[in-house]
């Protein structure tokens, strides 16, 4: 965040590839982790680089583009009908993954398209993703925490 609260460019780069990412997971029922397996390091880093321009679209133009280009097929994983409560959106997924990304990013000194890889890749991944778990709605501190000790703190 810049010195008026709000997003730079490349945090809101980051938030769209990984709307992105959420939209394409629901619309094929994948775990997110295999969409950005599928999808690969150079397109997520290019998907960044252009995200941009990419916002001009709606997420689901670059999502059904990357769908049809990466031949992302339909998948098991429905945490959407298996949730329990209220639905979380695309959209607030997508800023959990953000905020974590980010400070991953930045306490580890890589780029934001290499801690993407690395955090859709890890455990936590699974728990974001687990809407009947409290994981997604944990503040920020607590996720980046938690992924950096490997499990939930406090378990």
């Amino acid at each position: 965040m810049n010195e008026l609260g709000r997003e730079s460019k490349d945090e809101n780069d980051l938030f769209f590839v990984c709307s992105v990412i959420e939209y394409i997971g629901r619309k094929t029922k994948n775990r997110r982790s295999a969409v950005v397996e599928k999808i690969g390091g150079k397109e997520i880093a290019r998907t960044l680089e252009l995200a941009d321009v990419l916002h001009c679209e709606p997420v689901e133009n670059t999502g059904d583009g990357l769908i049809e280009k990466y031949h992302i097929t339909k998948g098991d994983f429905d945490n959407v009908a298996k949730c329990e409560y209220n639905v979380p959106t695309h959209f607030d997924i997508a800023k959990v993954y953000k905020r974590l990304i980010w400070a991953v990013s930045g306490a580890k000194g890589i780029s934001a398209a290499d801690a993407l890889k690395e955090v859709y890749g890890s455990w936590i991944s699974a728990k974001i993703d687990d809407y009947n778990s409290s994981m997604y709605f944990e503040n920020p501190q607590y996720l980046y925490e938690s992924y950096r000790a490997q499990k939930p703190i406090g378990e």
